[in-house]
């Protein structure tokens, strides 16, 4: 029981009336927010909320985590359109049934390679994606899906353009704006009047969901006002019922291979946001997730949705929040929306087809300037330039070339910064002052710890990239004059060998022995100490050069240099 349902169990009883409220909460929020993320995904409205029936369902029994809520997400949604119309297909056209199989097939697409993910405990790849680059990325999804809502609010019909390229939000966007004179007054009126229901409601009303008030009191007003016959679009019927479950019809294998660049690109994104806002709600209320559990529920989930004619769902940063602050404690919450939202499809559907689509492209619209983190992206100039620069580049490359696109280069740039840090570590020589004391100067040449002694310490694990440099800056700090009698390695930041990294202890030994240099490790763990053991270091410079401490070398130094002769031959 405690495997099925780690994000309900333990459970108090006195959490049940909370977590329900929670629940019909999230399910008012949410609602209208799902629907929203149809227009991003081209799909039929009522697609929206089939994303947090099942789905939701599926992880709530499944997951780990005690807060994360799964469903439509504006980035996936995003990069499922951008994949899809990329297919070429003649005839395709967004909110078809052909469109709509395909986005069912991308969700067991994904299932698929989250429960291989899962089986190979390839959880660890959500912390190859850098906050930074997340920040960037996010934020270029919501400059693209805020300006590909401008239309719809203005009543312009959309511009064809070819989406996931530079025409695709630039160009579209121009387009849009192109049209302005087009615009329909009333359809500019209502999404107006939406934008500031929501701004009220959300800054000084918060208790009451003001998404749900706005789908409310516009569809009263498009039924009272009949505001289809003013020139306001309107979504039309909406089929009632449960969603029909099977395999998406009419798909074949040749469409598997042309969805599965854009499904790895989903996977990556579920992967990165889901276990980022699972691991956030668990630190901050103290509670254990387990990301491979995770995974389980997603990939689930995910297959859920494709069975169930809908399309990709991820884990909810922004519902997540929702349901947070309507104080839920559990999953239970996550499994009252999904019964709140059964109730909806079986008996509230037909008001639906009042509700004019500026409202879900208003929504849409807000959500989209959500997600532009422009705190995040001051608080990185302030305090990193260097990855500032990074953010805004996947910014630019999601917004002017396409979100497919911005996500692999998410994931290069990530690795890059990792590598770059690690290529160019902060190297240091050790000073020792008199009660033994450790300051760290620049690694420069004539930088000594004492006279005769040098305590170099790398900053990283040595492996290919920056074995170079450590060769470099070891000689350059022993081939100066006097040159030092003793250079010592302080390893305590080298966990690891490769073999580059390896070789190149070994013939830094060689190196140093035949400028007559003593050479010596400090801080050694067991794995590092088998290591050098294995690539012949050890035997080089001899066991007994391998110290514990920077003060154990000093002291070691000393004796051999009062010893007779002194320690200048190596000795």
């Amino acid at each position: 029981m405690a495997a099925l349902l780690q994000g309900i169990v333990p459970y108090r009883r006195g959490w049940l009336r909370q977590d329900v409220v929670a629940g019909v909460t999230l399910a008012a929020l949410a609602i209208p927010e799902v629907m929203g993320y149809t227009t991003i995904a081209g799909t039929p409205v009522i697609t929206g909320l089939y994303t947090i029936l099942l789905p939701a369902v599926v992880f709530g029994l499944l997951g780990s985590s005690r807060h994360l809520v799964v469903g439509g997400d504006s980035a996936t949604a995003a990069i499922m359109y951008g994949g899809i119309a990329a297919l070429g297909i003649a005839g395709l056209a967004p909110g078809s049934s052909q469109w709509l199989a395909l986005a069912s097939l991308t969700a067991l697409i994904c299932g698929v390679l989250l429960i291989l993910a899962r089986l190979v405990r390839l959880g660890f790849l959500a912390d190859f994606i850098s906050r930074t680059v997340l920040v960037g990325f996010l934020t270029g999804v919501g400059v693209q899906v805020a300006a590909g809502q401008i239309g719809g609010m203005l009543g312009v019909p959309a511009p064809k353009v070819d989406a996931g390229h530079l025409s695709g939000t630039l160009v579209g966007l121009g387009k849009t704006l192109g049209e302005i004179g087009q615009a329909s007054g009333p359809t500019v009126a209502v999404s107006v009047a939406v934008l500031a229901t929501l701004l009220v409601f959300g800054r000084w009303i918060k208790a009451v969901p003001g998404g749900l008030v706005a789908v409310v009191a516009s569809i009263a007003v498009s039924y009272v006002a009949d505001l289809r016959a003013h020139g306001v679009g309107i979504l039309g019927p909406v089929p009632s019922g449960l969603p029909h479950l099977g395999f998406p019809s009419g798909v074949t294998w040749s469409d598997v291979g042309g969805l599965l660049g854009v499904s790895v690109s989903m996977f990556v994104v579920i992967i990165a946001q889901s276990a980022a806002t699972s691991r956030a709600y668990a630190v901050r209320y103290r509670e254990r997730f387990s990301a491979n559990t995770d995974l389980v529920g997603l990939s689930l989930a995910n297959v859920a949705a494709g069975l169930s004619s809908s399309f990709v769902v991820n884990g909810s940063p922004t519902k997540t929040e929702m349901v947070d602050e309507a104080k839920s404690r559990t999953q239970v919450a996550q499994l009252t929306m999904a019964v709140t939202v059964a109730v909806v499809l079986l008996f509230l559907t037909k008001p639906l087809q009042y509700l004019p689509t500026a409202v879900l492209s208003a929504v849409v619209f807000l959500i989209g300037l959500k997600l532009i983190d422009i705190a995040g992206m001051r608080a990185i100039w302030r305090l990193r330039r260097d990855e500032f620069w990074i953010a805004l580049v996947t910014a630019a490359v999601v917004v002017g070339v396409g979100v497919e696109q911005g996500i692999v280069l998410a994931i290069v740039l990530s690795v890059l910064l990792h590598v770059r840090r690690h290529y160019a570590p902060v190297d240091t020589v050790v000073s020792l002052n008199a009660e033994g004391r450790l300051r760290l100067v620049p690694a420069e040449p004539g930088a000594v710890t004492e006279p005769g002694l040098v305590i170099y310490r790398f900053g990283v694990g040595l492996f290919y990239a920056n074995a170079a440099r450590l060769m470099e800056e070891a000689l350059a700090l022993v081939d100066v004059d006097p040159r030092p009698r003793w250079f010592v390695l302080l390893a305590d930041a080298v966990d690891d060998l490769d073999y580059t990294g390896g070789q190149t202890l070994a013939e830094l030994a060689e190196n140093l022995a035949g400028r007559n240099v003593v050479f010596g490790v400090v801080a050694v763990t067991d794995h590092l100490r088998e290591q050098l053991d294995r690539f012949g270091v050890t035997e080089r410079i001899g066991a007994e050069r391998v110290f514990a401490t920077a003060v154990e070398a000093r002291a070691a130094f000393r004796r051999a240099d009062a010893a007779p002769g002194g320690p200048a031959s190596g000795g």
